[in-house]
């Protein structure tokens, strides 16, 4: 029997991980101690009263249903959430909808509302799993470059006249992956002006929202004027609460735009598991409390990458938030994708390029912050001996 891919398949680019596992498992098998700092996968657990939860109730006969879209009880704790940490008021049965972790809604929304032949607004470097939604609808992308001369934000008056009448969708990212950037209220006015003019819906990813070192908290994009007219964001629970795995997000915002997507997601599943939306509950019940503690712990991590990094001669983008760091490497005779190849060969550090985010990512690698102190402070040493090959 002849096994054929789709046509479909062809715009769907080979994920540079499993290439990465491979060159690291390689090193393992010769003894090699590896220090994977490329996956944003959160290596600590989830605060116990969280596991608790979940545990008590996947023990219930009941719990086994399909949920087929977000609890009441999951809409208010966001609702409540989103009132406690931005002001920002939300009806939970018209403008909250759960979702089944942020990549499905990401991937999704696209399909909800482009035709062929519309454009969507995105930047480069980004975050792979857009370029995938935007694909599956049929769209093209147009990227913003993110560039060191504009603090990495996108400029809005580089976009084409011709690009902006057909765009339908504008999908930011703050702070964000790969690059750590940080929104101000200036920036979302501006956002919002921009999708009125030209009725672009606005999708804000805000998965890293609870990132932050210093100072205030990244606001939210529903807390600037006009917002929840043009747009709504998407947050996730993995990064913030550590439950990546339990695959569990949601999208608020304006309520034609959450109607519209529930249709589509009706015939796509049937919900999250009950047990995995009480214990969210929990985690957006007490999320000052957890995420307080999530931020110290990060902030150091932060600053021993940082720290060392610099000691080494490499440039790193400043940041007060985010889950990754950003940052040219010395000596770049090398590609960013030889450099990282090389490496997880020399040292058994593995990070990732950052040309697989676009273009504008060429020459930089994405660091995660995602082992602890000893170990980072380990990675450091290592990369000291990189530079003395590289030398």
């Amino acid at each position: 029997m002849k096994i054929e891919r789709s046509s479909k398949m062809a715009m769907f680019k080979r994920a540079i991980f499993g290439d990465l596992k491979a060159a690291a498992n390689k090193k393992a098998a010769v003894g090699t101690s590896l220090i994977d700092l490329s996956i944003g996968s959160p290596d600590l657990p989830p605060d116990e009263r969280i596991r608790q939860e979940l545990s008590k109730q996947a023990a219930k006969s009941d719990s086994y249903g399909y949920t087929l879209s977000g609890t009441a009880k999951f809409t208010q704790s966001v609702a409540d959430y989103y009132k406690r940490r931005s002001n920002v008021e939300l009806n939970p049965q018209t403008e909250i909808l759960q979702t089944m972790g942020s990549q499905e809604g990401l991937i999704h929304l696209p399909i909800a509302f482009c035709n062929p032949g519309d454009y969507v607004l995105t930047t480069n470097p980004a975050y792979v799993a857009y370029d995938a939604g935007i694909h599956l609808a049929g769209a093209t992308p147009y990227y913003m470059p993110l560039l060191e001369e504009n603090q990495f934000m996108p400029d809005f008056s580089a976009v084409p006249e011709e690009i902006a009448s057909k765009a339908k969708l504008l999908i930011l990212n703050l702070p964000g992956n790969p690059v750590p950037a940080n929104p101000s209220n200036e920036f979302f006015l501006e956002v919002v002006a921009f999708a009125k003019k030209h009725n672009i819906i606005v999708i804000h990813d805000a998965a890293y929202s609870e990132f932050y070192f210093d100072g205030d908290r990244p606001i939210s994009f529903l807390a600037t004027q006009g917002a929840k007219e043009v747009g709504i964001e998407i947050n996730s629970l993995s990064k913030s609460f550590s439950l990546a795995g339990a695959r569990i997000a949601y999208i608020v915002g304006n309520a034609e735009i959450i109607s519209i997507f529930h249709e589509l997601k009706s015939n796509l599943d049937f919900g999250t598991f009950q047990p995995i939306q009480d214990a969210a509950c929990v985690a957006l019940d007490h999320a000052e409390e957890i995420t307080e503690r999530l931020r110290r712990i990060f902030k150091k991590r932060h600053q021993i990458l940082v720290e060392g990094l610099e000691g080494l001669g490499w440039n790193v983008t400043p940041s007060n938030g985010g889950m990754f760091i950003w940052a040219k490497y010395p000596n770049q005779e090398l590609n960013d994708i030889d450099f990282v190849f090389d490496t997880i060969e020399q040292t058994g550090v593995v990070l990732v390029p950052g040309s697989v985010f676009g273009e504008a990512g060429k020459n930089y690698v994405r660091i995660a912050l995602v082992q602890d102190e000893s170990l980072l402070q380990d990675a450091i040493g290592r990369l000291a001996t990189l530079n003395k090959v590289h030398a």
